[in-house]
């Protein structure tokens, strides 16, 4: 399931951590990469531990923490500490790869199965030229290049690369999330529903079928979350 949030950070939020960006001193991307996504990946990063990712981050997880589509659909139980990236130059692209399954959080000393994956981007889509980030399932390939503050969300086990970068630079926020519910399937039927109780709560109000309809959800998540 992939999913497009639309401005996940609004434009005060998107200024004011490229603000906190403008300064940093960025690092090789391979910091954080596994032994085969090294060979492919080829980028900046930003330290875990610097004093401006813990401040960008906390812009992030704010965000996050009140938009309902994203906990809607992620349901998530925990999120590693959203990372930073920036492309440009020579340092431009990401090969294909599949993030581990399992994440250590040297900021919080806790482990995250990677049932998700979500990059939010920073950088104006028309401001550089490249950088799709282009995800692999079984309906194909999506590319994937959204305007500043929005956020896409996609099965941890993808297929996925970011494209070259040809001119100026794409900069997001990428990090993992591990789900409540840990099978894409079932989170899927979970989001649908939401989704469509919400609708009919827009159109009719909370009707005696749609409160029934609520409470099926809420039991198919009790029946299969892990918290």
């Amino acid at each position: 399931m992939l999913i497009e949030i639309p401005e996940v950070l609004n434009a005060d939020e998107v200024n004011q951590v490229r603000t906190i960006l403008a300064d940093a001193a960025w690092a090789d991307g391979r910091i954080t990469a596994g032994s085969q996504s090294a060979q492919v990946k080829n980028n900046w990063q930003l330290p875990e531990q610097s004093e401006q990712s813990a401040a960008a981050r906390a812009v992030l997880l704010a965000a996050l923490n009140r938009n309902a589509l994203f906990l809607s659909a992620a349901l998530p139980k925990r999120i590693f500490p959203p990372l930073f990236n920036r492309y440009e130059g020579e340092h431009n692209t990401f090969g294909n790869h599949i993030d581990n399954a399992v994440r250590h959080c040297p900021v919080t000393g806790q482990r995250v199965r990677t049932d998700l994956s979500a990059t939010i981007f920073l950088a104006d889509p028309d401001s550089y030229d490249g950088g799709e980030l282009v995800i692999e399932d079984t309906y194909g390939q999506h590319a994937v290049k959204l305007a500043a503050g929005d956020m896409v969300l996609y099965p941890g086990s993808s297929l996925h690369r970011v494209e070259p970068v040809t001119h100026g630079a794409r900069v997001a926020s990428f990090f993992w999330l591990e789900s409540m519910v840990r099978e894409t399937e079932r989170r899927r039927l979970l989001f649908e529903m939401d989704m469509a109780v919400l609708q009919l709560r827009n159109t009719g109000g909370d009707s005696e079928p749609v409160v029934n309809l609520t409470g099926c959800y809420h039991n198919l998540l009790r029946m299969w979350a892990e918290v």
